[in-house]
């Protein structure tokens, strides 16, 4: 049978106090890059970015990384697709100039 310890509990862990000021709007600007707008994207991948940077610096006092990886990751996808377009529309551009 195992005993509950002497000194009246168990070890705490600890828990981050609050969330990354930031990580909300960093998941929405994420969202909305893929579903409206992809020139959010650039945006929430640099905020981001600083975000997760402040987050593991911070030693565990700053929560809300899942949502700011979400956004981030959000982020690059809606850059790639900006970059991808871009790169389309010039090939069409000379395609068309040279046709």
């Amino acid at each position: 049978m195992t005993e509950t310890p002497a000194w009246g509990g168990y070890p705490s862990y600890p828990q981050p106090q609050s969330d990354h000021p930031q990580a909300v709007l960093i998941l929405i600007l994420g969202v909305l890059s893929l579903v409206i707008w992809p020139l959010f994207g650039p945006f929430a991948w640099f905020m981001g970015r600083r975000a997760l940077t402040a987050i593991d610096r911070s030693g565990g006092t700053i929560g809300g990384r899942g949502m700011v990886m979400a956004g981030y990751i959000c982020g690059i996808i809606a850059s790639a697709i900006i970059v991808v377009a871009v790169v389309i529309i010039i090939v069409a551009l000379i395609v068309g100039v040279i046709a």
